[in-house]
């Protein structure tokens, strides 16, 4: 039987998972320093949830979705982004009710998309999103924009580019609605079925579209930035300002409407500008979107947030030559040579891991000679040899691969050794 792995998603090997955990940390490490806590929801969700926030007329829920029965004939959907899902669970625990508002959240892990596999994009991804809850200050936007940017400069990219949109309020949607309206009637035959359905749903989302990208009405199409009310185009301003304030570069896209009906206000996308990136450059995506909260039944409380893929992320690491090797992580190769020595071999590897000491030893009675290229292979710091002579002094030989000496420890003090020297070490690097 050959079974291989389903179309869309990847293995990710050890030889690869390395890399995966230097970004996760450093984005980790970003969180922290915004202040940024975790949330880990489910990996599915009642699938009215998507429905009702993401919207209808997306191609998420129209294409891309996951959506199964369970055995209580109850309609659920493996996650296709994560905002949500965060929001639910803002809503469900009372998260409005905390003493310190804004609520800021953010989430890694798998989402599930049925479309198209291309480079960096399958149906099984990582993303890492954030979430600011119950604040509807421009200056947060400016943070949240400001904590994407800058997990990608601590990656090292350099080759960057921010697009920033406002998508107004509702009443400056709805005027802009209705000239998108008048606009595209006429022709709207000419258009793919997708545009044809939302032309009275949500006509904003025929800007958005792939198929009729190159039609001429989409380049003489009303701009949202005409529909701006004074409120919405103040807010704006103030965005603007604030970035500025924090030296983030920026370009302003009137066709930048995001594929998500929530949005509104601030909309922005940051892309690659990297050699040989690929045709889709957009690294991370995300908007304001208030008035999600209260759909999803809970108080009027503003949020902001976005969304990136760790694979796409690794791409224009990748893109950009930056070198992301893995460091070792071994301190301490085990070397028995002899039966009896083998058996204080696996107790003092015991050892060595109980006191936090990276230990590894050989399980495959390999020559000596085999298990010495093994811990140069490994990165091990130090060897230790385990033979008769050895166990009769109660000793161990311990050998520094970097510079090669080698001098005979007693047991009793090998570990106090072997934490100082490490120390010693660390201080040098």
């Amino acid at each position: 039987m050959d079974i291989k792995v389903p179309r869309g998603t990847q293995d990710i090997l050890p030889s690869e998972t390395g890399k995966w955990q230097v970004v996760e940390e450093l984005i980790r490490e970003q969180c922290r320093m915004y202040q940024y806590k975790e949330i880990r929801t489910p990996v599915f969700e009642h699938t009215e949830l998507f429905t009702r926030s993401v919207g209808d007329t997306t191609d998420i829920v129209q294409k891309e979705m996951y959506t199964f029965q369970d055995r209580g004939n109850r309609s659920l959907t493996l996650r296709p982004e994560g905002t949500a899902s965060a929001v639910r669970a803002f809503v469900e625990h009372k998260m409005f009710g905390y003493a310190d508002q804004p609520v800021k959240l953010y989430y890694m892990g798998p989402m599930f998309r049925y479309e198209r596999q291309q480079a960096g994009r399958y149906r099984q991804f990582v993303q890492f999103g954030i979430e600011a809850i119950g604040s509807a200050d421009p200056a947060i936007d400016a943070e949240v924009i400001s904590l994407a940017m800058s997990v990608y400069q601590k990656a090292g990219l350099k080759k960057l580019k921010l697009v920033i949109n406002s998508l107004g309020d509702t009443d400056s949607r709805v005027s802009h609605k209705t000239a998108l309206v008048s606009h595209f009637e006429p022709h709207i035959a000419e258009f793919c079925s997708d545009c044809q359905n939302r032309l009275q749903k949500n006509p904003l989302r025929i800007l958005d579209c792939k198929v009729d990208r190159n039609h001429p009405l989409m380049e003489t199409a009303p701009s949202l930035a005409d529909f701006l009310n004074e409120e919405s185009a103040a807010y704006f301003d103030k965005v603007k300002e604030y970035l500025s304030i924090l030296n983030i570069p920026f370009e302003i896209d009137t066709n930048l409407v995001r594929g998500l009906d929530y949005y509104n206000h601030t909309a922005f996308e940051i892309m690659s500008a990297a050699e040989g990136f690929g045709a889709i450059t957009t690294l991370a995506g995300g908007g304001r979107y208030n008035g999600l909260v209260e759909e999803l039944g809970g108080p009027n409380a503003p949020g902001i947030g976005f969304a990136m893929s760790i694979e796409r992320l690794l791409l224009a690491i990748e893109a950009e030559n930056n070198e992301w090797s893995e460091q070792s992580t071994l301190d301490v190769y085990v070397i028995g040579l002899g039966e009896a020595a083998k058996k204080k071999a696996v107790e003092l590897t015991y050892q060595l891991r109980q006191q936090k000491i990276t230990a590894e030893m050989d399980y495959l009675d390999r020559k000596m000679k085999t298990q010495m290229k093994s811990a140069d292979r490994l990165g091990a710091k130090y060897v230790i040899v385990i033979g008769d002579d050895e166990l009769e002094k109660e000793s161990v030989m311990l050998k520094d691969l970097a510079t090669g000496t080698q001098n005979l420890v007693p047991l009793s003090s090998l570990i106090d050794q072997i934490k100082t020297s490490s120390t010693q070490l660390e201080a040098e690097e």
